[in-house]
C-alpha cells in the first residue's frame, strides 16, 4: 500500500456518520472549480456525485487515509465521462439544431482577447494534457499529486505537460501571426 506524504492528500476518511461536513466544507467549492476547469457542464453535480461515492464505498477503500485524492480523482473521472457523454449527444442532434447565434459585440468586448485565446486552446487539448495542466497550473499540485489523482505515474504526467505547454505555444503563437 502506497503510504502519502503530503498533507493534502493524507486527509482520513471520515467514519460512519462523522466528518464528512467537515470534508465537505473544506474542499467543496474547490472540486466544483476542478470540475469546471476540466469543462463539466455542471461542476457542483460532479463534485456532489463524488461525495456520495467517497460515502458508499467507505469501508472498501484500501487507503482510508485518501478521501481528498479519492474525491478529486472522482471529479477528474467523472467530467471526463460527462464531456464524453455531451459529445456523442451533440453529434446526435447536429442536424436538428439551428445554427448558433454570434454572440453581440457588446458581449465580445467585454472578454479578455488573451485569456479567451488561452482557454480555447487549453479546451481543444488532448482530454489527459488538459487535465494534467488543470491539475498542476490550476490547482497547484505536484507532479506526484497530479500523478496519483490521475492514476498515472510521475514521468507521464512530465511528458503530458511538456506536450500541452509545447501545443499551447505553437497555437498562440500562430493566432498572433494571423
Amino acid at each position: 500500500m502506497h503510504q502519502q506524504t503530503t498533507a493534502a492528500l493524507a486527509v482520513p476518511l471520515p467514519r460512519p456518520g462523522e466528518g464528512y461536513e467537515e470534508l465537505f466544507t473544506a474542499h467543496f467549492w474547490g472540486l466544483v472549480r476542478l470540475a469546471s476547469l476540466l469543462g463539466a457542464d455542471d461542476p457542483e453535480d460532479v463534485v456532489q456525485d463524488a461525495f456520495v461515492r467517497l460515502h458508499r464505498r467507505r469501508r472498501t477503500l484500501r487507503d482510508q487515509n485518501a478521501a481528498l485524492a479519492y474525491l478529486r480523482s472522482s471529479v477528474c473521472n467523472a467530467s471526463r465521462s460527462r464531456l464524453r457523454h455531451l459529445r456523442m449527444a451533440r453529434r446526435r442532434h447536429a442536424q436538428l439544431a439551428p445554427p448558433p447565434d454570434a454572440g453581440s459585440a457588446e458581449h465580445e468586448v467585454v472578454r479578455d482577447e488573451a485569456v479567451r485565446a488561452l482557454l480555447a486552446a487549453v479546451a481543444d487539448l488532448p482530454g489527459r494534457q488538459r487535465q494534467v495542466l488543470v491539475l498542476r497550473y490550476w490547482l497547484d499540485l505536484s507532479e506526484r499529486e497530479t500523478a496519483e489523482t490521475l492514476g498515472i505515474a510521475p514521468g507521464t504526467v512530465k511528458a503530458h505537460t511538456a506536450r500541452a505547454i509545447a501545443a499551447l505555444g505553437r497555437r498562440l503563437k500562430d493566432e498572433e501571426e494571423q
